[in-house]
């Protein structure tokens, strides 16, 4: 079993940054891909980014390209999100999940994922 924490939202305003951590506990995530979701209001859970196992591979959303950059230190059982320049529409709830796969990279469904945090709040003002 794994446990996930994310922590890091808050409220900014727009073209700030902020720093998302997902620690997780109960066993080690050294052999899982980890990625971010979020989600908006009335709107659906969407991809954001994840990083494979082995941080060889990663993997953004359109929206977060240029801008967000997923990291991990396995040795710390941390994964991060840096967001910079945020926008009013980046404002959501961003969870993190771990995925325990064969594959070599990760996937962008959420129903891959096993494990996931109950997230945290990012809300960017204009």
């Amino acid at each position: 079993q794994v446990r996930l924490v994310e922590s890091g939202g808050g409220l900014v305003q727009a073209g700030s940054s902020l720093r998302l951590s997902c620690v997780a506990s109960g066993r080690t995530i050294v052999d899982y891909h980890m990625a971010w979701f979020r989600q908006a209001p009335g709107k659906e859970r969407e991809f954001v980014a994840s990083i494979s196992w082995n941080i060889y591979i990663s993997d953004y959303a359109d929206s977060a390209k240029d801008r967000f950059i997923i990291s991990r230190d396995s040795a710390k059982n941390t994964v991060w999100l840096q967001m910079n320049s945020l926008q009013p529409e980046d404002t959501a709830h961003y969870y993190c999940a771990a995925e325990n796969s064969l594959d070599e990279q990760p996937n962008r469904g959420q129903n891959k994922y096993e494990y996931w945090g109950q997230g945290t709040q990012v809300t960017v003002s204009s």
